[in-house]
């Protein structure tokens, strides 16, 4: 039986950008697509310092997300490490190097403003 407490996209997405957060993640968005596509509701966009800590946190999510029991959830990228895709449904998870991130730019294709979301980030109590 899913956990009640976290079965809807929106607080999914607000509970891998915490966990994501406490594992040292830098300039995590989460970017709302419902209605814009059909895949999933949010897509979260994070980068890691290195190849090691982008695996690190993908397995660690990927576990994270098993226990609550968001299941089944799919992971794409791992033996490179550079990009790693958590696909849990109703939220997408890039994990990204940040010169890979910056090549893809994932944000722009979604039309994301990405000085709205520092001001939001320097904002946060």
């Amino acid at each position: 039986m899913p956990n009640k407490k976290i079965n809807t996209p929106q607080n999914i997405c607000k509970t891998i950008e915490a966990f994501l957060d406490a594992r040292k993640a830098q300039d995590i968005v989460c970017i709302d697509v419902h209605g814009k596509s059909t895949l999933s509701d949010y897509m979260i966009i994070a980068s890691g310092t290195s190849q090691r800590h982008i695996k690190m946190m993908g397995e660690l999510l990927k576990q994270e997300l098993h226990k609550l029991e968001i299941c089944p959830v799919f992971i794409e990228g791992a033996p490179d490490c550079d990009w790693i895709l958590l696909d849990a449904g109703d939220v997408i998870i890039h994990l990204f190097r940040p010169e890979v991130r910056t090549f893809y730019n994932l944000e722009k294709m979604w039309g994301v403003d990405l000085a709205e979301f520092s001001r939001q980030a320097t904002s946060k109590p």
